[in-house]
């Protein structure tokens, strides 16, 4: 049975095709489900400055209490990411999101009153833990709210709901200190005087409340199972979940996406720890260069999604995902080697709209390929394996860069390079985002040729 089949009405005419709505949305539906994700991330972005405030407070400024904090924001994919596909393929997914963001927010409501780190990094877990449902669930109610060939379209507003609210966040966060500010005028509230991490936590936790509210009327289908199956019979679980990794092996295409946005995320992903330090170092900027070029990161971003849009009508979404990685790849490579800002700023777009275009490829290829049954768990291998390669690019990459610091230093004097009579600094985040970069690039060779294996197997069954 298609997914279309399972949709609890007629995509058709959910929504007239002669308004705004639906032109930009496909259906009213999912523009509820954006409207729900928009209104959770803004909130989770605050909240996520916040908890990294209140690490820093609580730790004295302690750099390995934020790293440990958002370690723990990560590690609980590594292991519970299949069981939360199990959960979100078994029962409604709608109420799956709903308690999920509910219990979000009743953890944020009683984090300020937390005073130790390691309350900070239990509560941490888990609400990365109850992230770990929801993300996979809104991820496969997607094809349910629009028509297939709307994917691509509806995963690039979900980049811009997931991302697009990050620059507002800090926004945000500075209306809320003056409203902390403001409420600790009265005696009653003067212990918000100051303290606007309380205000951005239960701001936090008011998106997610109403994210919930807006979500728990969406007309998803109630029963992805019949009533005897949605109970999760955990001595069978492991069985499901192997069920699901032997499918993600055996399916060229999905396991290409998978690979190829994993490790294109270890390359890509390293210029998050090295970027201060290669604005800084290399381009000779601040802190302030840094805020631009990723602010340039977001911008092409967005201009590659709008070119995915344009080009998906002539080229397949599997040619298009893995020459986006390749070319990401390249541009890390062509953005580490120089040393002017503005060239510098131009390639990082151009790395922003390439890898902006590989998400939104390789997450509509995933929701066309899957079936409903299985969608949940494929997310949730994807959402581990993201997770797992986004630790190693944070934790590893600074490494690197300094073990090729130490290298470099040991082979060149001060690390200088004469090139056609040109100096040339041969610094340890250089190379380190050199070898990001070709990691990214052979992320999408590798995704490249699995996914033509997959077309040629398919041709030739079909001339059999």
């Amino acid at each position: 049975m298609s997914d279309q089949q399972t949709v609890p009405y007629d995509l058709a005419t959910d929504l007239p095709r002669s308004t705004t709505v639906a032109r930009i949305f496909s259906t009213r539906a999912f523009a509820r489900l954006w409207l729900s994700q928009l209104t959770a991330s803004l909130g989770d972005w605050v909240g996520l400055i916040a908890i990294l405030a209140i690490a820093a407070d609580i730790s004295d400024s302690s750099g390995a209490a934020v790293s440990l904090v958002m370690v723990a924001r990560v590690v609980p994919g590594f292991f519970l990411a299949t069981v939360g596909g199990l959960i979100v393929d078994r029962f409604d997914r709608r109420k799956v999101m709903v308690i999920a963001n509910v219990a979000r927010a009743g953890l944020l409501v009683v984090l300020p009153f937390v005073g130790t780190l390691q309350g900070l990094v239990l509560i941490s877990f888990l609400l990365e833990v109850c992230s770990l449902t929801y993300g996979p669930a809104k991820d496969a109610s997607v094809p349910n709210l629009v028509p297939e060939t709307r994917l691509a379209s509806a995963n690039s507003l979900g980049l811009v709901a997931g991302f697009g609210t990050f620059p507002f966040a800090s926004m945000t966060l500075g209306l809320l200190t003056v409203l902390a500010n403001w409420l600790g005028g009265f005696d009653a509230l003067s212990v918000l005087r100051g303290n606007q991490t309380v205000i951005a936590l239960w701001f936090n936790a008011g998106m997610f409340l109403v994210s919930a509210a807006i979500i728990w009327h969406l007309p998803l289908s109630r029963n992805h199972r019949p009533t005897g199956e949605r109970r999760i019979d955990w001595t069978g679980a492991l069985r499901d979940v192997v069920e699901g990794f032997r499918f993600v092996k055996d399916h060229r295409i999905v396991r290409g996406v998978i690979v190829g946005m994993g490790i294109g995320l270890i390359g890509g992903g390293a210029m998050i720890p090295l970027g201060p330090v290669f604005a800084i170092d290399v381009l000779g900027g601040d802190s302030a260069t840094f805020a631009f070029l990723m602010t340039t990161l977001g911008v092409g971003a967005a201009i590659g999604i709008g070119a995915l849009l344009t080009l998906q009508r002539h080229v397949p979404k599997s040619g298009i995902f893995s020459a986006a990685t390749m070319g990401t790849g390249l541009a890390i490579i062509g953005a580490a080697s120089v040393s002017g800002i503005g060239v510098a700023v131009a390639l990082i777009g151009l790395t922003g709209a390439f890898a902006g275009t590989a998400y939104v490829a390789g997450f509509s290829l995933l929701q066309e390929e899957v079936t409903d049954e299985l969608r949940g768990r494929t997310f949730a291998a994807l959402y581990a394996v993201i997770r797992m390669c986004l630790l190693i690019a944070l934790t590893v990459s600074p490494l690197f860069a300094d073990l090729f610091g130490w290298l470099t230093a040991l082979a060149f004097d001060d690390r200088q390079v004469s090139l056609g009579g040109a100096t040339y600094t041969l610094s340890g985040v250089r190379v380190a985002l050199w070898f990001g970069g070709l990691l990214t690039f052979s992320a999408g060779l590798y995704a490249r040729r699995s996914m033509r294996l997959a077309h040629a197997a398919l041709e030739t069954a079909e001339e059999a």
